[in-house]
């Protein structure tokens, strides 16, 4: 089990009712969202689903001087994955229509639905840590593997399931898998068995960074080294990592350069070099709230 971390509500908590959200005591700029469904060992259902979905719409955007995240689960699994007893979920006969391309065409929606709700945590300014612990099947890799960084708790396993209950992967497992390992052959026989493998190899395949023996204290030391450097350069490190990944090094250099002719006028780079100089921690100021119409 993970430890309970002394903490306080963050304001974003009370909207939601299968998250929870607070700020570990002694770490004011991380926040940590913990999927609260143990009874169902985090099952995702529609609702939660959608939870998940506004709020990395809303975390690191609100002035609140979030710098870094923390996802985990509560009770004894990061994830059961989707849940499938959720008849919202799937696909049903309320559509109006016995013509298969017409059902097709009417459920298209929810699957990007259910995309953009899972890449929100991609697409969070700040740095997001997945700390897992017990299983982390189905959807739970696919929300794993959305976070910039993943410590696993020794014992964890790990699956994707999805061919086991006969379909394929489509909600971000199948294409951000591959590109976070690099491991092709491996990842297709984890993909195409949906046997389970444990936190060793999700090590070894890169699908990890470490084993710990605490995961949540080791996230939490993590996420304050990450929060203790300029938020403008993490974020834009963050951008151009993404960026990056998707089109061609002459691509990812041009963006970094134009991100770089405005980001180099931070106050943070003379700030960063006189804390060094003196040997001290550097105080940066927060990010404003991002601007919305």
């Amino acid at each position: 089990m993970a430890t309970n971390v002394p903490s306080s509500l963050h304001s974003l908590d009370k909207e939601f009712r299968f998250l929870s959200i607070c700020v570990p005591i002694g770490s004011p700029q991380v926040l940590i969202v913990t999927l609260n469904r143990p009874q169902k060992r985090n099952a995702i259902s529609a609702a939660m689903w959608k939870e998940i979905g506004a709020a990395f719409s809303s975390i690191g955007r609100m002035g609140d001087d979030c710098r870094c995240v923390i996802i985990k689960g509560e009770g004894k699994a990061f994830s059961a994955g989707l849940d499938i007893s959720d008849g919202s979920i799937l696909m049903d006969d309320q559509d109006g229509s016995e013509d298969p391309a017409r059902r097709g065409l009417s459920f298209l929606p929810k699957i990007q639905e259910m995309q953009r709700c899972l890449t929100a945590i991609e697409e969070c300014p700040v740095p997001v840590i997945a700390a897992i612990h017990g299983n982390c099947i189905g959807a739970g890799v696919d929300l794993a593997t959305c976070c910039d960084i993943r410590l696993a708790q020794r014992g964890s396993v790990f699956s994707v399931r999805e061919v086991q209950i006969g379909l394929a992967a489509d909600v971000g497992t199948l294409q951000r898998l591959p590109k976070v390992t690099g491991n092709d052959s491996r990842i297709r026989e984890i993909c195409y068995t949906g046997n389970y493998f444990d936190c060793n190899d999700a090590m070894d395949i890169g699908l990890v960074s470490r084993v710990c023996e605490d995961v949540v204290k080791d996230a939490i030391e993590l996420a304050n080294q990450i929060a203790a450097n300029s938020p403008v350069a993490v974020m834009g490190t963050k951008r151009s990592l993404l960026y990056s990944r998707d089109h061609t090094v002459a691509e990812g250099l041009e963006h970094i350069a134009t991100h770089n002719a405005l980001a180099l006028m931070t106050s943070d780079i003379p700030s960063s070099f006189m804390a060094i100089s003196n040997k001290e921690k550097a105080n940066f100021s927060p990010l404003p709230p991002i601007s919305r119409l």
